[in-house]
């Protein structure tokens, strides 16, 4: 496990990821469906579970009607009973809809000290539960809460344990290629997920790219992208990052999920836009002028950001002569990121200042 996450065996995670954890915001409150994020490289695993949580409560749980209103009217129980679903349902999905395992920590220690491990205590002391049912995943997800949404329970770490053992080890070699051949990268004294693990959590597969299919690297090797729609998509842009390079580029696949909802890559910081429409990516006239929603994750934001998007008023044609810079300097890093699937489009805050 400790290879496939690092590439070795001596790092352990570090005191951000150590922290981590899956805690809502105040019930019956604007961002009662949203999650706390710290800093640290476990935001992208909790932004992903988020984007997630926001599919469940606006278009799969039963029962209610999705719209905006009904994720401020979200009680405590219902905050507990999503983020079961969720989890679950992301396991589930790793393990190929056929089995999930859970990692818990338990007070017997199950590994041994040798001179090329480093202890970190929780690691030693893992076990493992596996399910045949998601029905049964879910109910032990839930019963077992405490150990994912508790102050000091390591949640995030043992979700991503939960998620490497659900996906197995023989997957996970195949589901790699040459670029990545371990899931975590060190960063600025701690460590930041690889693609791999955020496109695990969003379709089930742990493909380290963001390009439809598969495609030939310089060296001729084969690199692995994303096979097929999901329900939730993937955005990404960056300053500096090169228009021209086609491995870089996201795809149709993650563009254009099943479901208006897309974690966000803006600058190496994760957030999600969503759309509370369910047809707007399967009817086109749909897309000529619609309402988008912003979680940027941030402590500061108190209430989600409302975006109307219009994508036949081109008052972009007139600049089409402005260079990349240019356009970056007039406009938010949201909105940047929203003409990588909008090309054209003019986006109107409604009277907030971009805050992104």
């Amino acid at each position: 496990m400790r290879q496939s996450l690092f590439g070795n065996t001596a790092h352990i995670f570090s005191y951000d990821w150590k922290k981590a954890y899956f805690k809502f915001r105040e019930p019956f409150s604007d961002l009662a469906f949203a999650l706390e994020v710290g800093k640290g490289g476990a935001r992208g695993i909790q932004m992903a579970v988020q984007a997630s949580i926001i599919k469940y409560l606006l278009f799969t749980r039963k029962g209610k009607d999705g719209n905006i209103h009904s994720l401020r009217e979200i009680s405590k129980r219902e905050q507990e009973q999503a983020l079961a679903t969720v989890l679950a349902g992301i396991l589930w999905a790793a393990g190929a809809a056929q089995k999930a395992t859970i990692c818990l920590v338990t007070e017997d220690t199950y590994v041994a000290s040798t001179p090329d491990y480093s202890r970190d205590d929780f690691t030693e002391r893992l076990q493992l539960f596996e399910f045949l049912e998601k029905e049964a995943t879910e109910k032990f997800i839930y019963d077992h809460l405490q150990c994912f949404r508790g102050e000091g329970s390591h949640g995030v770490i043992l979700f991503l344990y939960s998620l490497l053992f659900s996906r197995t080890f023989e997957r996970l070699q195949k589901d790699l290629d040459v670029t990545t051949t371990h899931l975590l990268q060190p960063n600025a004294g701690g460590f930041l997920c690889r693609q791999a693990v955020l496109n695990m959590i969003l379709t089930g597969r742990a493909s380290p790219n963001v390009f439809n299919g598969c495609q030939k690297g310089s060296f001729q090797e084969v690199l692995h992208g994303v096979l097929a729609r999901s329900d939730v998509g993937y955005l990404q842009w960056g300053r500096g990052t090169l228009k021209g390079d086609r491995l870089s580029q996201v795809g149709s696949m993650l563009k254009t999920p099943t479901l208006p909802i897309w974690l966000c890559n803006i600058n190496g910081n994760y957030s999600v836009l969503f759309s509370t429409n369910r047809q707007l990516l399967s009817d086109w006239k749909m897309e000529r002028l619609f309402d988008l929603y912003f979680y940027s994750s941030q402590p500061f934001q108190e209430k989600l950001g409302h975006l109307t998007i219009d994508t036949h008023s081109h008052p972009w044609e007139k600049d089409q002569h402005e260079d990349k810079h240019g356009a970056e300097q007039r406009f938010s890093p949201v909105e940047m990121t929203i003409r990588t699937k909008w090309r054209e489009a003019t986006i109107n805050w409604n009277g907030a200042v971009p805050f992104f």
